[in-house]
């Protein structure tokens, strides 16, 4: 098996708004913009950003369960954006997703030992003779009792119906389970006892996850790598340790100065952002994040910033790292300093 398990080339995902007399989009939100990564087999990926950056919507359509607008999606080697029919149904368990409400992602009609079965006997995961037992042997590896079985969701408390909904998952056997903000609707104390659970099967499986978030000292316990995005792009990715120790993108530095320190003798320099979030329908030109960057240069406002590996593993996509733009920059200030000599 390789050791990278999923990679992502340059996915899109556009929700058309507005319409032409032939069907034919003219205006669409673009949710997910240009995004690669890859994750290797049995580590954790944590994608954080403002509310309305993409997040939940690259997870989902990393999932297909929303269409692919362009891109490629490579699980295990085979991209999935191509697969149809019995080839995609086959590869669905090995990939499953925990969502963020526990409240609205089960059925209250269903009891638990329904929930968490329903997925495993239309995938033929045991033999029909064995299945109550696989259950219940499932819902104490996520420490569920027993005798829960029987009992329907409302029944249960917050983190409880989380452990329902993270046994649904692990029931398939899957290789990559996307965690969409699975503690965010939970208390303190029960977030805790949740991501112990998430680190706990992640060991004993082998699990991969994907794990998005706006908690960011969660998400620094809990990754291994870290992602950010804005406004649907990835603008800087690298490890944890890294990432929270020299954030480089402005727009990382600013999220990041908002992490509260438990202590009121130490003063943070917290970094204000300005003005709003530019609309996802109509991105500014340029580096989207230009129009509340406080490092903001005239290039910034015209030319798409590229991808660049500033250390081992470290990527950020700004011009600030970009030796060709900051040699011109540095070019035009001698010339507006020093005219006679150019």
């Amino acid at each position: 098996m390789s050791e990278t398990i999923l990679e992502v080339k340059n996915l899109k995902k556009y929700f058309p708004i507005k319409k032409d007399l032939l069907g034919r989009p003219i205006i669409s939100v673009k949710a997910v913009d240009d995004v690669s990564f890859e994750i290797k087999r049995g580590t954790t990926l944590g994608i954080v950003g403002e509310s309305g950056c993409g997040k939940t919507t690259l997870g989902r359509t990393i999932l297909k369960l929303y269409d692919i607008t362009s891109g490629e999606v490579c699980y295990d080697g085979n991209n999935i954006v191509k697969l149809k029919g019995k080839a995609l149904r086959k590869l669905r368990p090995r990939m499953q997703i925990i969502f963020q409400d526990p409240y609205s992602s089960l059925s209250p009609r269903l009891t638990v030992g329904e929930i968490i079965g329903e997925a495993v006997r239309e995938h033929k995961i045991v033999p029909e003779e064995e299945f109550k037992e696989y259950i219940l042997q499932t819902m104490q590896k996520c420490g569920l009792q027993t005798h829960y079985y029987e009992r329907y969701p409302h029944e249960f408390s917050g983190g409880q119906r989380q452990r329902i909904c993270i046994a649904r998952a692990l029931a398939l056997k899957p290789d990559l389970v996307i965690c969409d903000e699975p503690v965010s609707a939970l208390d303190v104390s029960i977030q805790a006892q949740i991501i112990n659970l998430l680190e706990d099967l992640q060991k004993e499986f082998q699990l991969t996850y994907i794990f998005i978030s706006h908690d960011l000292s969660v998400v620094e316990h809990i990754s291994d790598e870290v992602a950010v995005m804005y406004l649907g792009s990835i603008v800087e990715k690298a490890d944890k340790v890294d990432i929270f120790a020299r954030p480089m993108h402005p727009y990382t530095e600013a999220l990041f100065s908002a992490i509260p320190v438990p202590d009121p003798k130490i003063k943070t320099n917290r970094i204000i952002l300005q003005g709003d979030i530019p609309s996802p329908a109509n991105p500014p030109s340029g580096c989207k994040f230009h129009t509340r960057c406080r490092k903001c240069m005239e290039v910034c406002k015209q030319i798409v910033p590229k991808s660049i590996e500033v250390e081992p593993g470290h990527m950020v996509v700004c011009h600030l790292y970009d030796k060709e733009i900051m040699d011109g920059q540095k070019e035009q200030k001698n010339e507006t300093i020093n005219p006679e000599k150019s």
